[in-house]
């Protein structure tokens, strides 16, 4: 059960669907009448939005995966969990590396049995300046490498996992600064954004949509976050919402019930334009 104030940390309201904190409890079945937990792997994990997330996730009781390469940064991340409660364990994971990403999907198989949440939050902004026409082609193939070929990578080592599940989630972390619709709109502007990360969202919001339409006959949500201008080492600490808020969204995600939408893009208000 989640308490009240685990249920105002994290309120309901996305596109108008009645998005509660009561499905936290999901399950994937039950062995010998004992209730397996929720499993969740969030990438990127040890620091900011991504650590927020696995602690909300946590939170309700789940099973976190704390994706991250650095070891240090994972050991101290899954060490804080702990002592807060949360049932955690560390993934050794670089999302840029084939043959770490195939090495994360057979720990948690040994030390989870299964996946039925994945988090894709592991994104770099990279090397500046970034005008479109200062920008250096070696950051953009860097930055596109993270923030999109590296969700592919990931989610596609999962899958297996998430299709055996009996409630899957795939939450992709975004950015509204990805919205060619907002770019394009008279009077809306979306401040100067570095043109690498700018387009690593477009790009990825393209890859939710196909990942939608490919797996569109599986019990799979899959949906795409925007965080808001948060204060992290992405940005040199410049946003005005802290980390826990920016995580809201992708806790959200990730509880959606199995009737909720999917193919979308969220952010706390509600519906982001493509």
């Amino acid at each position: 059960m989640v308490s009240g104030d685990d249920h105002d940390q994290y309120p309901c309201g996305i596109a108008a669907h009645p998005i509660g904190l009561g499905r936290c409890t999901r399950n994937r079945g039950t062995i010998g009448g004992v209730s397996e937990q929720t499993i969740a792997l969030v990438t990127g994990a040890n620091k900011g939005i991504g650590y927020e997330i696995a602690a909300g996730l946590g939170a309700l009781g789940w099973r976190i995966g704390v994706g991250a390469r650095d070891r240090q940064r994972r050991d101290t991340a899954v060490e804080k969990l702990r002592a807060a409660g949360t049932d955690a364990f560390g993934v050794p994971l670089d999302v840029t590396d084939d043959a770490s990403v195939a090495a994360a999907a057979e720990l948690i198989v040994d030390h989870a049995g299964g996946l039925d949440v994945l988090v894709n939050n592991a994104a770099i902004t990279g090397d500046v300046p970034q005008t479109p026409t200062t920008v250096d082609p070696t950051t953009v193939r860097i930055v596109v490498e993270t923030n999109v070929i590296g969700v592919m990578r990931v989610t596609n080592a999962m899958l297996p996992m998430l299709r055996a599940s009996a409630s899957p989630r795939i939450v992709n972390m975004s950015s509204s600064v990805g919205s060619l619709a907002l770019h394009t709109t008279p009077g809306v502007d979306m401040g100067p954004v570095p043109a690498a990360y700018l387009a690593s969202k477009t790009f990825l919001n393209a890859l939710t949509i196909q990942y939608v339409k490919e797996l569109g006959d599986t019990n799979i949500l899959i949906n795409s976050g925007c965080p808001g201008f948060t204060a992290t080492d992405l940005n040199g600490f410049r946003g005005v919402r802290t980390p826990q808020q920016g995580a809201a969204v992708a806790i959200r995600l990730a509880t959606l019930p199995d009737d909720g939408p999917t193919g979308g893009f969220f952010d706390d208000a509600g519906t982001v334009p493509w």
